[in-house]
C-alpha cells in the first residue's frame, strides 16, 4: 500500500467483502515480552447483515502431510488460540489505537476496524523442518496463523468464501554476545600409517541468520602415507519433537 502509512500488508477475501491489513508479518521475541499484533479489518456493512465479524490467532503444531489427514484426524494440534470481536466492537476492546490502525482508519474510512492480540512469551517461535524431495503440501512445524471471517458466533464452521488468513512469524531475538568462536577437531588413524590424519574446522560465530552465508575454516594436517582427495561439508538441521513424543531428526540442508 502506497502512501504516508509505508508497507503493509493486505489480503482480501475471495467474495471481496472481507480485506485483512497487517504492518508487518515478522514479531520478535524480546525474552521478556513479545511485540503485539495489531492490524485492521476493512468490511462491507451490507454483506454483514445480523453476523459479526471476527479475526483470530491460532499456533499450531503440524507433524504431518496434509495427505495423511484422514478419518477427521489431521496430523496438527493447535497450542493457542485468541479471538477477537471486530464487528460490531465490544466496549471492553476499546483501546488506544496504534499508529498504524489510525493511518488505516483514516485512510480506508469508517468500515475499518482495528484489532490486536499479545503473544504470550511462553509460545514456541515459528519453525519449518526442512522437507524432503518427495514432501507435497505444507511443510512440518510451528506456525502463526492470522484469520478474519464473519459468522455469527465463532462455533460456526468457516467458509473460505468469506475468510481472509495471513501467517506471521514469531522470531527470536538473539544478540551476537558471544565471542567464542565454534571449532572441533577430530583425528583418524588409518591401518597400514603409523601417524594420524588431523583435521579442524572452525566457524567465525556461533550465531547465523537466515541467507546468511556461513564462511568455514578447515585445517588439515596430513601425516600419514595417504592422500586427501576431496573434503565434504553438510549443514545438517536437528529437530528434537517432544510435544506428541520424544523425536529427534537430522535433515541435511546444504552440502558442498
Amino acid at each position: 500500500m502506497a502512501g504516508n502509512i509505508g508497507k503493509v500488508f493486505k489480503k482480501m477475501s475471495k467474495n471481496a467483502k472481507l480485506t485483512l491489513y497487517l504492518g508487518k508479518r515478522d514479531f520478535v521475541d524480546h525474552i521478556d515480552s513479545v511485540d503485539p499484533v495489531d492490524g485492521a479489518v476493512l468490511i462491507d456493512p451490507e454483506y454483514l447483515k445480523d453476523r459479526k465479524v471476527y479475526v483470530t490467532m491460532t499456533c499450531a503444531f503440524r507433524y504431518g502431510r496434509d495427505d495423511l489427514d484422514v478419518m477427521g484426524l489431521t496430523f496438527r494440534k493447535d497450542i493457542y488460540f485468541d479471538a477477537y470481536q471486530v464487528y460490531p466492537p465490544l466496549p471492553e476492546n476499546k483501546r488506544e489505537l496504534t499508529c498504524l490502525q489510525t493511518k488505516l482508519i483514516h485512510k480506508l474510512g469508517e468500515n475499518c476496524y482495528p484489532f490486536f492480540f499479545k503473544i504470550p512469551t511462553n509460545l514456541p517461535c515459528s519453525v519449518t523442518l526442512q522437507p524432503g524431495q518427495d514432501d507435497i503440501g505444507k511443510s512440518c512445524g510451528v506456525d502463526f496463523e492470522v484469520k478474519g471471517f464473519c459468522a455469527e458466533n465463532l462455533e460456526e464452521k468457516i467458509h473460505k468464501r468469506n475468510s481472509v488468513c495471513l501467517i506471521i512469524r514469531k522470531v527470536q531475538f538473539a544478540p551476537e554476545e558471544s565471542k567464542v568462536k565454534p571449532k572441533v577437531e577430530t583425528t583418524r588413524q588409518f591401518l597400514m600409517s603409523d601417524k594420524p590424519l588431523n583435521l579442524q574446522v572452525s566457524l567465525e560465530k556461533e550465531l547465523f541468520y537466515h541467507e546468511e552465508p556461513i564462511k568455514i575454516t578447515v585445517h588439515i594436517n596430513n601425516t600419514t602415507n595417504k592422500v586427501v582427495k576431496k573434503i565434504k561439508l553438510w549443514v545438517e538441521q536437528i529437530t528434537e519433537v517432544v510435544l506428541y513424543q520424544l523425536d529427534k531428526y537430522a535433515k541435511v540442508v546444504s552440502c558442498e
